[in-house]
């Protein structure tokens, strides 16, 4: 029995563990900057300081909710199994080789349909659409 495994992620230039290491860095360097303006008598750079790290760190949060966002397709015998992992939420779909099609992407279109009977599972919108027709190529001859 031949098992087989596609993961597509999201393309991100930073992992979670550097954007710590760099986020505490900037927290490090607004405050010692922030603070010797405050011994100088500036009261007012420590305001905007605070309001810089709080827009940063909603910036920073947002982007490491999606940093780890993937779908995964695994073939098992008569098994496609579907994970999707987005925004820390992770759906499973279960179906069947023997009854599952795939569908094109249009000419534009940023992703393509897995479906089976009334269930359709929209993939690859972490990859191009040209990976899409390779993957498409891959998955194929597993689905009868």
């Amino acid at each position: 029995m031949s098992k087989r495994r596609w993961q597509m992620r999201r393309n991100c230039a930073l992992t979670p563990k550097q954007l710590l290491q760099f986020y505490i860095a900037l927290v490090c360097l607004s405050l010692i900057v922030a603070t010797g303006f405050f011994l100088a008598g500036v009261w007012m750079i420590p305001i905007f300081t605070a309001l810089e790290l709080s827009a940063v760190t909603i910036g920073f949060f947002i982007y490491c909710r999606h940093a780890l966002d993937c779908e995964t397709i695994d073939i098992e015998g008569k098994r496609l199994l579907i994970k999707k992992f987005i925004g820390y939420k992770e759906t499973l779909y279960e179906l069947n080789t023997e009854w599952a099609r795939i569908e094109l992407p249009a000419e534009n279109a940023k992703t393509f349909y897995i479906s089976q009977s009334k269930l359709r599972v929209e993939l690859g919108q972490f990859i191009r659409h040209d990976q899409q027709l390779v993957l498409i190529d891959q998955i194929r001859p597993f689905l009868r």
